[in-house]
């Protein structure tokens, strides 16, 4: 199967791309994987005027960074969505690439499952929770299959995912994947 991670941190080497990684290395056990950094890519917000579904092959008026997205999800089996935590959300560059999900173009995709790996800096119980109603509801819309998710709260610094049994349980996750 083909896996896409998608990860959603400014921090290049920061922990949510080194617990991607993690996840990224037990996958790649038995799947073709691709981590994209949506920070690389210059993906604008959808303005939500729907030209997508009178365009042509339901292209967006926005010629950005997210017609590469769209390419590399439209061959994926699975994705990954990895993000730090930030005021209870996901980061804003992951969030515009969810939001132009709102494309009839979607329905082309064969993605069957759905991996959520977050990454926070407390360890407030109720840290991940509005991420997890948005996952579930995301899954529900589209139909797919809950993967596995990995949640790793208290967690600020560059590096200080290190050591923590998070990594080990995002391997395993991608491991279990095939």
């Amino acid at each position: 199967m083909r896996v896409l991670v998608l990860v959603g941190s400014m921090r290049k080497g920061g922990n949510t791309h080194v617990l991607a990684r993690s996840f990224a290395e037990g996958a790649s056990v038995h799947n073709d994987v691709e981590i994209v950094s949506v920070s690389d890519y210059d993906v604008k917000p959808c303005t939500g005027c729907n030209s997508c579904y009178r365009s042509e092959g339901n292209r967006c008026c926005q010629d950005d960074g997210m017609q590469e997205i769209y390419a590399k999800l439209a061959v994926a089996d699975v994705v990954a969505v990895a993000s730090p935590v930030y005021f209870y959300g996901l980061s804003a560059s992951l969030k515009a690439v969810v939001d132009r999900l709102h494309t009839p173009l979607r329905r082309t995709f064969r993605i069957k499952g759905l991996v959520l790996l977050l990454v926070g800096a407390t360890e407030l119980p109720d840290l991940f929770d509005s991420v997890v109603i948005q996952y579930e509801q995301v899954l529900r819309f589209f139909g797919l299959e809950d993967m596995g998710r990995v949640l790793v709260g208290g967690v600020k610094d560059e590096g200080d995912i290190e050591g923590n049994g998070g990594l080990e349980e995002a391997y395993r996750l991608g491991r279990s994947i095939w």
